[in-house]
């Protein structure tokens, strides 16, 4: 490792590591401080590990805060979706795990698979600015998309305003079906959420660098270890090329 990779990756002396807390595949819990616990956290410490340093957590609610920190010096290395959108200003590896999202449908829909949702007069529920919305921004034709601040106000708005889908990622809509008695989540998906390691455009050596090490981790299992660490139902090591749906 070079003296240039640490030099962009840990500039104040530490890995300063953005996480995304409003996905719960991927921080599943809080330590005794506050700290988040889960795989994200994990795969930033294990960068850290390897570069020598500590790891300092700096945590957002939402993945869309996170991105848009990016150019503000708040952090060194962030760990959500790789989507279009977020890689004009943010540099990604490849995906370490990928997670499906679809559709629940209420009682009584006539929706059968993800491919007839996008039709004229269906409104879909989603969290605004997730990696399955920004897709859905990019994707949606016919269809209107209803955005909420949070999954829990999309499924909220989905239900009061009885909208005909709600867009989200398999495990939590399989929650979310527990809670409207008769729903159903659509079979297949609409994308796949390619979670990744970001880090500032600027930091050239860095990218290179980080891309090895999200290749060595998913080979050596150290990924798929994470995941039966925290017993994740839902989240798979990401397949070596990319995967969304078009």
């Amino acid at each position: 490792m070079s003296s240039k990779v640490l030099a962009e990756l840990a500039p104040t002396g530490v890995l300063r590591a953005g996480i995304n807390l409003s996905n719960f595949l991927l921080v599943s819990a809080r330590g005794a401080g506050g700290e988040p616990v889960g795989v994200a956290p994990d795969m930033a410490k294990a960068i850290a590990d390897r570069l020598g340093v500590d790891v300092r957590y700096v945590t957002f609610p939402a993945p869309g805060a996170l991105a848009d920190a990016v150019d503000e010096d708040a952090w060194d290395v962030g760990l959500i979706g790789a989507e279009p959108q977020r890689a004009a200003r943010i540099a990604f590896s490849t995906p370490y795990v990928e997670i499906d999202a679809t559709y629940l449908v209420p009682p009584g829909s006539a929706l059968r698979d993800v491919g007839g949702v996008d039709a004229e007069g269906v409104r879909i529920a989603s969290t605004a600015r997730a990696a399955y919305d920004l897709w859905l921004e990019r994707n949606i034709r016919m269809a209107t998309v209803v955005r909420a601040a949070s999954t829990d106000a999309a499924f909220d708005a989905f239900a009061a305003d009885r909208l005909d889908a709600l867009a989200g990622l398999r495990p939590r809509l399989v929650q979310d079906q527990a809670r409207m008695p008769g729903a159903r989540v659509l079979e297949g998906h609409f994308m796949t959420v390619q979670q990744a390691i970001g880090t500032s455009r600027r930091n050239v050596a860095a990218q290179a660098w980080l891309e090895a090490f999200v290749a060595e981790a998913k080979a050596s299992g150290l990924v798929a270890r994470l995941i039966g660490k925290h017993k994740v139902a839902g989240l798979s090591v990401a397949r070596d090329a990319p995967s969304r749906a078009t």
